[in-house]
């Protein structure tokens, strides 16, 4: 099926409430689950001074799972929604116990790719990991995630984006809704559905990363829905 994409930014007070209310830890195990082994694939262990980023951070959902595997890492957590971060923050200040080594950034990727004078961009190169979870498929120019993750990666960055993949037709859709969020909130099964509609297909993505030049990037199906982005830069 055609895709049909969806608006960029989350920021209706009852989608943030939902998604932060939501259990999301299988999910998000899974995520951090496939980061540790890319970390161990490569023999790069998070430690003092390396500096993890989680782009599309939202509620801060794997910001914080991050900082609680890695902690002796900066962890930052980027996002163009104010309602999003005003709830990471808020989770944040609650936290037990305390995560002083997370912060939250509110930037578009625009920002991070063609910072203006009064923006506040991340520093160049820096970052030793780039990750993101469900982000690709709200783009509308799906080519500045991939120009963002070389601006933001330092030589030898690892890197996992993982996201929804497009169904071939709107029955697989509603079967994927149907199975994995058949009790969900009206406001989660709708967004999902959405979401599905709006995700890329392998082949899409793989023209994305030939087009910004990550060669060095796998396209990889995992289970019945996602795809991950994953490898080292060079």
């Amino acid at each position: 099926m055609q895709r049909t994409p969806e608006p960029e930014l989350m920021e209706a007070p009852h989608q943030v409430e939902a998604y932060a209310s939501a259990d999301f830890s299988a999910s998000d195990a899974a995520l951090l689950e496939r980061f540790a082994g890319l970390c161990n694939q490569h023999a790069c262990h998070a430690g003092r001074e390396q500096v993890l980023i989680d782009l599309g951070c939202g509620p801060g959902n794997i910001s914080e799972r991050l900082a609680q595997a890695f902690p002796g890492s900066t962890v930052i957590g980027v996002d163009a929604s104010s309602p999003m971060l005003a709830m990471a923050r808020q989770r944040q200040a609650s936290a037990m116990p305390p995560m002083g080594h997370v912060s939250y950034l509110q930037a578009t990727l625009a920002q991070l790719v063609s910072p203006t004078t009064d923006s506040k961009p991340l520093p160049l190169g820096a970052a030793s990991a780039v990750v993101s979870n469900s982000l690709l498929h709200h783009l509308h120019q799906p080519a500045q995630l991939w120009q963002a993750t070389l601006r933001l990666a330092a030589p030898g960055a690892l890197v996992l984006h993982r996201d929804l993949r497009r169904p071939d037709d709107p029955g697989a859709a509603l079967a994927l809704q149907d199975l994995h969020l058949g009790a969900a909130p009206e406001v989660l099964r709708r967004d999902y559905l959405a979401s599905l509609h709006a995700a890329f297909t392998m082949t899409e993505v793989r023209q994305q990363l030939n087009d910004a030049g990550l060669h060095c990037l796998e396209v990889v199906e995992v289970n019945d829905r996602y795809l991950d982005v994953i490898g080292r830069l060079p």
